[in-house]
C-alpha cells in the first residue's frame, strides 16, 4: 500500500493535483457565473426561484430561459465540461499513478487545461466554428493519449 507522503513526494501526482484544481475551480467558477447572469438577468429555471421578485403572476415573467444563461447553464458549456473533465479525472489519475515521465505528464496537463480553458472561453464569447470544436478535439486527445500510454504501459490486456 502506498503511503501518503509517498504520494505527495509523487511529482507526476502532484502537478496532476495542481492541474485538476485548476480544472475544477473552472468549473465552480462557471457555477457562479451562471447564478450572476441568472439574477442580473431576471431569468430562472425554477418556481421558487422568482419568488423574491413578486407573486402570482408578476413572478412568473421571471420564469423563463435565455440564450445567454443557456450557454453558461448546464444544457453547454457546463455539461460539455462534464463529459470531458469527468473522463480526465480518473484517467489522469491512474495515468500519473502509472509512474510517466513527468515532462510527459505535464505536457499532457497543460494542454488539458488550457483545451478546457480556451473551450469556455469560446463558448462565452462566442468565438466562431472551429474554436470551440478545435479545443474540445484537443482536450479529448489529450485524455484519449493518457489512456492509450497507461493501457499500453501498465495494463495487462
Amino acid at each position: 500500500m502506498v503511503d501518503l507522503t509517498q504520494l505527495m513526494e509523487n511529482e507526476v501526482f502532484m502537478a496532476f493535483a495542481s492541474y485538476t484544481t485548476i480544472v475544477l475551480s473552472k468549473m465552480m467558477f462557471m457555477s457562479t457565473a451562471t447564478a450572476f447572469c441568472r439574477l442580473t438577468r431576471k431569468v430562472f429555471a425554477n418556481p421558487e426561484d422568482c419568488a423574491s421578485f413578486g407573486k402570482g403572476e408578476n413572478a412568473k415573467k421571471y420564469l423563463r430561459t435565455d440564450d445567454r444563461v443557456e450557454r453558461i447553464f448546464f444544457h453547454r458549456a457546463h455539461l460539455n465540461d462534464l463529459e470531458n473533465i469527468v473522463p480526465f479525472l480518473g484517467i489522469g489519475l491512474l495515468y500519473s499513478l502509472s509512474g510517466p515521465d513527468l515532462s510527459t505528464a505535464i505536457l499532457h496537463f497543460r494542454l488539458f487545461v488550457g483545451a478546457r480553458i480556451y473551450h469556455t472561453i469560446a463558448y462565452l464569447i462566442p468565438l466562431p466554428q472551429p474554436n470551440r470544436a478545435l479545443a474540445f478535439f484537443l482536450g479529448y486527445g489529450v485524455t484519449l493519449s493518457m489512456a492509450y500510454r497507461l493501457l499500453r504501459s501498465r495494463l495487462y490486456l
